[in-house]
């Protein structure tokens, strides 16, 4: 098929996508859109929000819809670097054999990532970036597509790691789910407290999600919306010749160049799932928030007036 027939077939099955994790996930459709829109632009999506709210449901949900193989890494404070990537030993006939970690994967859900110290943390950061692992000086490429969706609690801060900036920057999008409706807690009571399982269906595979990632690449964009972009990206660093007041004034550290480069593909895979064929600025503004939200660090004097980054990224918008 051509792009133009690929483009719909692409909204065609987001669509199918959404109904098949709506008869399990109820509400969050905030979240399963830029979820989705993680997985077919080819970027990893940290989720953060309270116990409870179904953030592993919701991978686990997502990965069921999808014909990929799933690993679940449970992060705790004495998990190792090998429990990860795996680790080579020693076979009857005296030789080291590589056992291959959980990490080998095509959807991988990293739970309470927050949780483990930052050596282990780390142990993602090749393959995140990368798309392969290094164990004792041997290469080992990792199966395509590959997706880290983390999740983290923002309460507990006791006994807990704050990723670093480096590993933060992987992240496409940083997520913050919120508590359900009145109405969306009673259907979930009702579903979650009756005799009843849904069963879904796989809707995508490997190669289709191959072929749709390509595809988003492939979208053209107008120069003005590429250099909205950009220019917002450059509006956040306050150091910048091209800084808003308001970024001077609250922020010590901006976005850097991968925020600019999300925020073009994040717009062109929104832009395609909303039924269009190229991108506008309106599509950059609707992902802009949780690319941005984890790559701003606010200085004392938004701290102390309690600014938030969610504020200060609404001001430049």
């Amino acid at each position: 098929m051509d792009d133009k027939e690929a483009a719909d077939a692409l909204a065609a099955h987001y669509q199918a996508l959404r109904r098949e994790i709506g008869q399990v996930i109820v509400g969050q459709d905030e979240v399963v859109r830029l979820v989705l829109t993680a997985v077919f632009a080819q970027g990893h999506c940290l989720l953060v929000g309270v116990p409870g709210l179904a953030k592993t449901l919701l991978i686990q949900t997502i990965a069921d819809a999808l014909d990929l193989s799933f690993n679940r890494i449970q992060f705790t404070p004495d998990l190792m670097p090998s429990d990860i990537v795996g680790s080579e030993t020693l076979t009857q006939q005296r030789e080291f054999q590589f056992v291959k970690g959980p990490i080998f994967a095509n959807l991988v859900l990293a739970d309470e990532i927050n949780r483990t110290p930052p050596k282990t943390q780390a142990a993602l950061l090749e393959s995140m970036q990368e798309y392969a692992v290094t164990v004792a000086g041997q290469r080992y490429p990792l199966a395509r597509p590959f997706f880290v969706l983390a999740t983290q609690n923002p309460i507990e801060q006791e006994g807990t790691y704050p990723l670093p900036e480096a590993q933060l920057d992987r992240f496409m999008f940083n997520v913050q789910l919120g508590y359900p409706s009145y109405a969306e807690e009673l259907n979930i009571v009702k579903n979650t407290t009756a005799d009843r399982q849904h069963t879904v269906s796989k809707v995508l595979t490997a190669a289709q999600i191959q072929a749709y990632q390509a595809l988003v690449r492939r979208v053209p964009v107008a120069d003005n919306v590429v250099e909205y972009a950009v220019s917002l990206v450059h509006k956040t660093r306050p150091q910048g010749e091209r800084a808003a007041p308001r970024a001077q004034q609250l922020l010590e550290w901006g976005a850097g160049p991968r925020a600019s480069q999300y925020l073009v593909v994040a717009a062109k895979c929104n832009a395609l799932i909303s039924g269009k064929y190229s991108p506008d600025i309106e599509d950059v503004r609707a992902v802009a928030l949780p690319i941005l939200r984890h790559r701003l660090v606010r200085n004392f004097k938004a701290e102390a007036e309690g600014v938030t980054v969610e504020q200060i990224i609404k001001e430049l918008l």
